[in-house]
């Protein structure tokens, strides 16, 4: 494992998106446990797009124009789904009981959706992987599985500190109806932001 795919996966992790907004907005409203979840839902989104990388699927997103466009109109339209709920649903950033099991499932589904639907993902998993990967290896998918393993390992890590972070900050930004007003309109507009980029973007 090198020192450079470690320290890029890091950052390409630790970028602010979809994922670590969602994570934290996850966080605040329902507490540390759900910011977990989250950070465990986004990781799971990350799969169906390395098992296409790995197996030579994405190559379909680089090639067809079509298959990438409609990919990133849906993705772009839940985006703004999401932007809409964040700012009229008041109850979004209010404390809840977090321990409903049914919320674990829907925390992920919607984690899982915000990666599944980012068509940027297959391409970048194939552009990126490859290039640690020994032209002489013998056991190059193997190699790009264990690479896409310790990839999504960083990911959870790094969401679940966001996460966390958001959550000890929760009891003062929920006691606080003027924060939480500017919170709902702040992830709003993060969501509105990434579903234009994701929609006016290129291959």
């Amino acid at each position: 494992m090198s020192i450079a795919f470690l320290i890029t996966s890091l950052l390409v992790v630790a970028s602010p998106g979809t994922g670590a907004l969602y994570t934290i907005s996850s966080s605040l409203s329902h507490g540390v446990r759900a910011g977990l979840v989250a950070a465990l839902g986004c990781t799971l989104g990350i799969v169906p797009h390395m098992l296409a990388a790995v197996l030579g699927l994405a190559t379909v997103f680089r090639t067809s124009a079509l298959a990438f466009e409609v990919l990133k109109m849906v993705g772009a339209a839940y985006l703004l789904y999401m932007a809409w709920r964040a700012l009229r649903d008041t109850s979004l950033l209010q404390a809840q009981d977090s321990a409903k099991p049914h919320g674990a499932a829907k925390i992920i589904a919607s984690a899982v959706l915000v990666n599944l639907l980012n068509p940027k993902l297959p391409v970048f998993f194939l552009a990126f992987l490859p290039q640690f990967v020994g032209a002489d290896d013998p056991s190059p998918i193997a190699r790009m599985l264990e690479l896409s393993a310790v990839f999504m390992a960083m990911t959870w890590v790094v969401f679940a500190i966001y996460g966390c972070f958001a959550a000890l900050m929760r009891t003062h930004v929920l006691s606080r109806p003027a924060v939480l007003a500017w919170m709902r309109r702040g992830f709003a507009a993060g969501f509105a932001l990434l579903g234009v980029r994701l929609l006016v973007s290129q291959r």
